[in-house]
């Protein structure tokens, strides 16, 4: 197999990553929780209170897996961080396009009512 299938087959793999861990809203929900600045697991577990921690720490585990979160350890502390540039990824691949798409025909729907 060249390196250049292998790459692309690489690639897609932690898209399906990124997008099965985002399909469950426990992962959404903590992802959310980690937009401004990074938590500890403490805080996390804190904040998804009806769920155990075991729990959580597996939500946490399949985030980590898919390179939703960065993981810091300060001794026995471990701090989460979201990491924005696997959604960013789905964004230019998936949305952009669309959105870009749908603008160029509403501006040309808009130049057309005007030149009438």
């Amino acid at each position: 197999m060249s390196s250049k299938k292998k790459s692309a087959l690489v690639r897609e793999s932690d898209e399906d990553l990124v997008f099965k861990s985002l399909a469950e809203r426990t992962r959404r929900d903590i992802l959310d929780f980690l937009m401004k600045t990074p938590k500890t697991t403490g805080e996390v577990c804190e904040h998804i209170s009806h769920l155990d921690r075991c729990t959580v720490m597996l939500h946490l585990k399949v985030l980590e897996q898919a390179d939703l979160i960065l993981v810091r350890r300060e001794g026995r502390v471990r701090w989460n961080h979201l990491n924005i540039d696997p959604i960013h990824g789905v964004y230019r691949r998936w949305i952009k396009s669309y959105t870009e798409q749908s603008a160029h025909y509403l501006t040309s729907l808009k130049e057309e009512i005007e030149s009438r």
